[in-house]
């Protein structure tokens, strides 16, 4: 989507409220013994009650209302039966639309307690994002977040999973530029234009390299098998630079 009036822009930042405060909403009533389940059924009350509907389960029949994620599980997850439990890393997902506007959100989240490597690793993966995110604005190249979020990741001795890529949002949940690389790639000659609306969500590893698909064909996995965050926010290119629109409000 490409912002070209007033109105388009209030339509983008009140779904981008929407699924900010279902994220934080969902993280803040983690706890240990409930199923993801239990968490999807909270997003999907919230998401609800904002007049809101799930864009996974709208765009790709997804079997849930937003994606949870624990530990190995890295993008994706169904909400089902599995157990929250101390010390785990839950990324939760949620993306959404209202009025024709999307918007799209995620982090990873501490259970309780957690080691740390998982602590810093979480810290960083933030920073990754954050990074990208300050690449972003009205003529600047695309592969500039790439390039950002690549020296970030080498500095710290992290890799990048590789075929999980950023993409544009706003009128669908996924739509041109289709496939942003938060890693280096130099044959993207592409440049942002004023009002361009797109994700910067790199997923930061202390050794994978590729997400695959589990048994369920929704769920993906690290490979190599190594911790993966994954921290996303939905951004707008303006002269300024980059303009969050999935803030708490």
């Amino acid at each position: 989507m490409t912002i070209t009036q007033a109105d388009e822009l209030d339509g983008l930042q009140v779904i981008g409220r929407i699924v900010a405060n279902t994220m934080h909403a969902m993280a803040r009533a983690m706890e240990p013994g409930m199923t993801t389940r239990d968490l999807d059924d909270i997003g999907r009350a919230l998401l609800d009650r904002a007049g809101a509907t799930s864009a996974p389960q709208a765009t790709y029949d997804f079997p849930g209302a937003t994606c949870i994620s624990v530990n190995e599980e890295i993008a994706h997850g169904i909400p089902g039966d599995r157990m929250l439990r101390t010390g785990d890393l839950v990324n939760i997902d949620v993306s959404a639309s209202k009025d024709g506007y999307f918007a799209d959100t995620g982090a990873t989240f501490r259970m309780g307690r957690v080691t740390a490597a998982r602590d810093k690793l979480c810290r960083d993966g933030r920073r990754a994002m954050e990074v990208g995110i300050a690449q972003v604005g009205a003529g600047k190249p695309i592969a500039g977040i790439g390039r950002a979020i690549g020296r970030f990741a080498e500095r710290g001795g992290y890799t990048l999973i590789r075929n999980l890529a950023s993409h544009g949002v706003g009128r669908a949940l996924h739509e041109y530029p289709e496939e942003v690389a938060t890693w280096p790639n130099r044959r993207d000659t592409r440049r942002m234009h004023r009002g361009l609306v797109l994700t910067v969500e790199p997923f930061l590893s202390t050794g994978g390299h590729w997400a695959q698909n589990g048994d369920d064909d929704w769920t993906l996995y690290a490979d190599p098998p190594a911790p993966v965050v994954q921290y996303e926010h939905t951004v707008v290119a303006t002269d300024r630079g980059p303009l969050i629109v999935t803030l708490p409000g």
